[in-house]
């Protein structure tokens, strides 16, 4: 069921972008120009068929975003990803035998014998 309303929506949404472009432009953005009327929505244009078209096919994408929304939502758990992001305990790392001499976290080499821990961070230029 949930194919057949997404292969629903994805052609009413290729049809409303043919209509939309099929529509005759006024000249200046969102109907301000060409021919009184004046402001975003003239009464003039409201009434083609284009336009009525635009609505029906507007009104059903958005049913067919809903429907496809509440389908997603009642197949989705009750618990969230952070939830079970959360809740998990990451694995135990491993140490690798084929890099011998790293600690148990794997990060870094063991101190030598001498090393007491002030050595400067950069190597000395001899």
């Amino acid at each position: 069921m949930e194919n057949v309303i997404l292969v629903i929506h994805l052609l009413l949404a290729l049809a409303l972008i043919g209509v939309v472009l099929m529509q005759r432009s006024e000249g200046g953005g969102l109907g301000m120009g060409g021919g009184g009327g004046g402001g975003a929505v003239s009464a003039r244009s409201a009434g083609t068929a284009l336009g009525k078209l635009t609505w029906i096919l507007g009104v059903a994408f958005i049913c067919t975003t809903l429907t496809l929304t509440v389908i997603a939502a009642s197949k989705a758990s009750g618990v969230s990803v952070m939830d079970r992001l959360g809740g998990a305990t990451a694995p135990a790392a491993e140490t690798d035998s084929s890099l011998p001499g790293l600690d148990t976290d794997g990060l870094l080499p063991p101190p030598s014998a001498g090393d007491t821990g002030d050595a400067p961070l950069v190597p000395r230029a001899d």
